[in-house]
């Protein structure tokens, strides 16, 4: 039971964080671009109940990655419906490679602490700190990347239906229904994952997380029961 409270209590600020900033991006540049749909039902907000979906949050906790409620967007309000796409779907993966870099800038910082306020504060502050940093950078890269797959209706397939022609664009849009299935068979049923997805997602963690990478791998094995 302790060890359980001790990785909700690491995971759960940067989990809640790179969802909520994801679906609030969406909803500002949506907003920017004329739509106001998700500023009227109140969804531009850093409260992060009004964006969590329940499975997605304990994927996330869980597994390491997940996904939120979705910003409602009606590209019909926008006067560029097909750019608005691109930049609204674009702007939740740059927010969490944005916010991993923060992380990342965090967790070098230890580096840079002085020895004798290192070896006092430690255990009881600065270790836990550094665990969530680390695990704040994982998990907004896995989320920049895992959302940039282009399958609708996860964002990199809201991207590509922007950027094809209409016809082609049609046919795309027909796979959304059947979007998470194909992305779990994906992951799980062929080599997609151990091939391409993550060796992408453990390049962009090594070169930001620097000398501090062995970090994010202790805490990703404290975290998955490695």
């Amino acid at each position: 039971m302790e060890s359980i409270l001790t990785k909700i209590s690491i995971m759960l600020v940067p989990a809640l964080l790179a969802v909520t900033l994801h679906e609030v991006s969406h909803g500002y540049i949506a907003d920017r671009m004329g739509d106001p749909t998700a500023r009227l039902l109140g969804r531009l907000t850093f409260n992060p109940f009004k964006h969590l979906d329940p499975v997605g949050t304990l994927a996330l906790l869980f597994f390491g990655f997940g996904w939120a409620r979705p910003v409602p967007v009606n590209f019909g309000n926008m006067q560029a419906p097909k750019k608005g796409m691109v930049l609204v779907s674009l702007a939740g993966p740059i927010s969490n490679f944005v916010l991993a870099g923060l992380f990342a800038l965090l967790l070098r910082g230890f580096l840079y602490l002085p020895e004798s306020f290192a070896a006092e504060n430690g255990a009881l502050f600065l270790e836990p700190l550094k665990l969530m940093a680390a695990f704040g950078l994982y998990v907004n890269v896995i989320l920049g990347v895992f959302n940039l797959i282009p399958i609708p209706p996860l964002d990199g397939g809201m991207v590509l239906a922007g950027l094809l022609p209409p016809k082609q664009a049609a046919i795309l849009a027909k796979f959304e229904p059947f979007g998470f299935i194909l992305l779990i068979f994906i992951i799980f049923f062929t080599d997609v994952w151990r091939l391409f997805l993550a060796p992408i997602i453990f390049y962009i963690v090594g070169v930001m997380a620097g000398p501090q990478v062995f970090v994010v791998d202790k805490v990703m094995r404290f975290l998955l029961g490695q």
